[in-house]
Formats: C-alpha cells, structure tokens, sequence
C-alpha cells in the first residue's frame, strides 16, 4: 500500500468506532502478511533504580519526582542472570536491561554491566537488550561483543515537543545514540510515549523521525500518569485512541516489529486483545520499571484464546557472533 500521507495518519484519529473497523482489517492483513500469527514477548528488568539526574515528566525516577520508588545500584550479577532464566521461561524472546540514568558512563559499572551480558548469554537460552541512556559509541561496540543483540533508546516524542517534557538533555542527542548504537552493528528499538499532551501532528512528527533512523522494533507506550510525576494529572488515553495510534503506526510500518509496552493495562482495559487486529506483533510481558504489569501467563492464555502463536526467536546466530568476537 502507498506511504501514508499526513493527512491519511491524522484521519485516522476523526473516525469513531465503526469507522476505525476497516482500518483494523487493514493493520491486521500487515500484519499477518509480514509477521504471519505469531507474536513475541519481550521482558525488561530495572537493573538500576531510582536516583535518575534527568528531569523526564513522565518518570516516577526522574529528578524531583516525588513518587516512592525502589533506590538501588546494579544488583549482582547472579540476580540479573536468575531475572534473565525466569524470563526464558516464561516465553520471552528478549530480556532487556535497562538502568536510570543519563547513561551508564562509570567504567566500573560499564565492566559489571558487561559481565552480566555475558554470563546471561553463556546460560540462558534468550537474547539479551539494553536500555542504558546516552552512552559513547565505544561502549556500544563492547555491549556488541559481550552479546547484546538490540539497543534500546526512545525518541520519547516528536522534536517540537520533546522539550515540554525533558530539559536536562536533547533530542539531538537521542537521535545521535540511536545512529551510534546502529554504527556499533547493533539492532535499534526506539520508539515513543502517546498521551504525554502532543498534537496529531506531533504524533505524525514522531512517526517520520522513527522512519529517518535506523530502528527495527518500534515500542507504542501509553503515558500511565504516576503521583509525583511531572503529568501526574494527564487523563488516560481512551482505549480506542490507543488503538488508532497502533492502526496508524502499523500502517506508516508494514515491516517493522511494533510491541506494545507501558500503559497498555490502564489505557486499553478491556480492548487489549485488539492489539493484534490492530498490528501489534510484540508485546512486553511482566512487570515494568517501577510499576506491576501482567503476568505471562495471563498473556499467553490471551494469545492462546485468539488463535495466535507465541514464538521464541533462536539465539544461535547471537551466540556465534559473539563467539566470533571473543
């Protein structure tokens, strides 16, 4: 089908539900075309809490945020590779570690990281991501080699309105950590937080930075606001508007992995299994950051119950990259 047009992606948003139906059919057959009827989960694990220096308005970690959550340095290792285990097991292709932080810049952290991506892919038979903030491209190619297949850094949201909701760093230098992670020969997962206030043409302006970069997997978080918090009092997106984001971000993404993230309880409440209809083909499973997300078993009974597959992508070709390298 043609690219969409802005005009065609702010559309989507007009219609009420009956007309949003054909669209669904529309993401759904994309969907189905590039990804068949399977579906992935992802699993992420807070490997370092609390005390953030960046002041994002929507984190319950970010500086002077007032919300009660867990402070906590990097945990040993053996806890990581444990989280890691129980994330294989619970179907999850991916087990990403993410930290707070403006990035992971200490060199004894960096080592400990380090260690822990290794040990993760010498025992556990999943592949491993990180999340870790702005980081040198020279850590970048070390993360590689240790064995992390992706990195993980969004966009958050579309330049012009990126500085309403953080002043302590800029987008430029978001856009500049997902080229380098890219020029490290890593996979790229970035994507974006809807609902944080942004315009359609701001959610459009999004779409088209994601698709100037170099980004596989595209992550759809719904701002879940938090007490203390910077949007501690933004309503929840309606469950069809956050449906309609997934519809228009499939159809400006035939190809491209879109995994449904944060806010997806509180946002969709009972729509959730609509995900699918309307292109989802990932979804992260388990707790979030510093909030309870949904168990995997509830998640695979809901795969289960629509006729979907859960698949676990090998980790074969990660492992011997990463013998090559050693």
């Amino acid at each position: 089908m043609p690219a969409l047009s802005q005009k065609d992606f702010i559309d989507i948003f007009r219609r009420d539900w009956g007309e949003t139906w054909p669209l669904l059919a529309e993401a759904q057959r994309l969907r189905e075309r590039h990804f068949g009827r399977e579906v992935s989960f992802c699993v992420i694990t807070n490997a370092k809490s609390g005390l953030c220096s960046e002041d994002c308005a929507f984190c319950s970690q970010a500086a002077g945020a007032q919300g009660d959550v867990p402070r906590y340095p990097l945990p040993p290792q053996e806890e990581l590779v444990a989280a890691a285990a129980r994330a294989a097991a619970a179907g999850a292709s991916r087990f990403s570690l993410v930290t707070s932080g403006r990035g992971l810049n200490s060199k004894k952290e960096q080592e400990a990281l380090l260690g822990t991506v290794a040990a993760i892919v010498d025992t556990v038979p999943i592949r491993v991501c990180a999340s870790l903030g702005i980081v040198e491209q020279s850590f970048l190619k070390e993360l590689k080699a240790a064995g992390v297949s992706r990195y993980h850094h969004n966009l958050e949201a579309a330049a012009s309105f990126f500085p309403r909701i953080c002043t302590t760093h800029s987008y430029a230098e978001r856009v500049a950590t997902i080229e380098a992670a890219r020029d490290a020969g890593l996979s790229v997962c970035a994507g974006g937080i809807l609902g944080l206030g942004e315009t359609l043409v701001q959610r459009w302006e999004l779409a088209q930075a994601l698709k100037a970069l170099p980004v596989d997997a595209i992550p759809l978080n719904f701002l879940h606001p938090l007490p203390g918090t910077g949007l501690a009092g933004r309503p929840l997106l309606p469950p069809l508007e956050a449906l309609q984001i997934i519809v228009a971000f499939r159809l400006n993404f035939p190809d491209r992995h879109l995994i449904i993230c944060g806010g997806r309880q509180a946002t969709l409440r009972s729509l959730a299994p609509l995900i699918f209809a309307a292109g989802a083909n990932c979804l992260m499973t388990g707790d979030y950051l510093t909030t309870q997300g949904r168990l995997p078993e509830e998640d695979r009974q809901m795969l289960a119950d629509l006729g979907l597959e859960l698949v676990q992508e090998t980790v074969s070709s990660d492992r011997q990259a990463v013998s090559s390298n050693k």
